[in-house]
C-alpha cells in the first residue's frame, strides 16, 4: 500500500473548521464553503478526501449530509467520512450518497460487530481509533476508556476493516508533531494498515512519518488539516515527496 495524504475537512454547521485537541470550544473556521475547499484539494493532486462530521461525532446523528453529498457529487476522487456512524443504516445512508469508505469510531468500541456487518455488505470501512496517552477515547473524544489503542487495533484485525486511522488527541490540531513513539509501538504490534492523524505541522514531521518503519511495516498514510489551512505545508509538495521514494529515504536518514 502506497503512502497516501488525506486532506481533512472537519464539518460543523456546514462549515470547514478545525478543533484544538478535540475541544469544541476551541474551534477555528477556515472555509464557509467546504465543497470549494474539497475541489481545491483535488486540483492540488489529492488522491482521497477525509471528511469528519463533528456535529455527528458529538451527538450520534448526521447533520452535514447536504455538504457531504455535495462533495461526493462534485469530486472524482474517493471520499471517506467519519463522525457519528453508529449503525449500519447510517453507514448505508453515506454509501448511498457516494461515500467510498466510512470510518467507524465510537461504535467500533461499543458495538464491535458493526464493522463486520458493514464489511459483509461489501462496503469499504475503516476504524477510527482515537487515543489519549495510548488509551481509546470515544463519544467525540469526551469519554476515555481503559482500553489501549494497540489492543483495540489488534481486536479489529479480523473485523473486515481495511485500515485503522490512529489519532493522538493531545496532538490533534497542535501542529507540534505526530506521536512517533505511539505509532512505532503500533506498527510493531498490529497487522492492519495504519493511517496517522494529529500533530503534523512541518516538513520534518512529514518526513518522520513517511520514513517511519518497524520490521518492514510502514504507515499507509497521514491525515492533515490545520497545517494545510495555515499554509505551513503545501499539499502539492507533500504529494511529490511521496512519489519519490529515494528522496524520502535520503531525507529520513
Amino acid at each position: 500500500m502506497s503512502f497516501i495524504i488525506y486532506p481533512a475537512i472537519d464539518l460543523i454547521d456546514g462549515k470547514c473548521v478545525r478543533l484544538y485537541q478535540g475541544d469544541y470550544a476551541k474551534e477555528t473556521i477556515y472555509e464557509d464553503d467546504p465543497i470549494s475547499q474539497a475541489l481545491e484539494f483535488e486540483s492540488d493532486g489529492a488522491k482521497w478526501i477525509h471528511l469528519v462530521d463533528l456535529d455527528a461525532a458529538r451527538t450520534g446523528s448526521l447533520k452535514n449530509t447536504k455538504v457531504i453529498k455535495g462533495i461526493c457529487e462534485k469530486l472524482s476522487i474517493p471520499v471517506q467520512v467519519g463522525g457519528g456512524i453508529r449503525s449500519s443504516d447510517t453507514a448505508k445512508l453515506l454509501y448511498d450518497m457516494g461515500v467510498e469508505r466510512t470510518v467507524i469510531g465510537t461504535a467500533a468500541v461499543e458495538d464491535p460487530e458493526l464493522v463486520l456487518q458493514i464489511a459483509k455488505h461489501g462496503h469499504r470501512v475503516a476504524v477510527g481509533v482515537d487515543g489519549k496517552d495510548g488509551y481509546v477515547a470515544t463519544r467525540g473524544w469526551k469519554v476515555t476508556t481503559d482500553l489501549k489503542v494497540v489492543d483495540l487495533l489488534k481486536r479489529l484485525e479480523s473485523s473486515g476493516a481495511e485500515v485503522g486511522i490512529v489519532t493522538e488527541i493531545k496532538r490533534d490540531g497542535t501542529m507540534e508533531g505526530s506521536d512517533l513513539e505511539g505509532l512505532t509501538q503500533i506498527l510493531g504490534d498490529v497487522n492492519i494498515p495504519v493511517i496517522a492523524s494529529g500533530g503534523l505541522g512541518s516538513i520534518k514531521d512529514f518526513y518522520d512519518l513517511v520514513g517511519l518503519q518497524v520490521n518492514g511495516s510502514k504507515l499507509a498514510g497521514v491525515i492533515t488539516g490545520r497545517a494545510l489551512y495555515e499554509k505551513c505545508l503545501d499539499l502539492r509538495e507533500l504529494i511529490s515527496i511521496t512519489e519519490d521514494p529515494e528522496h524520502v529515504e535520503l531525507k529520513h536518514d
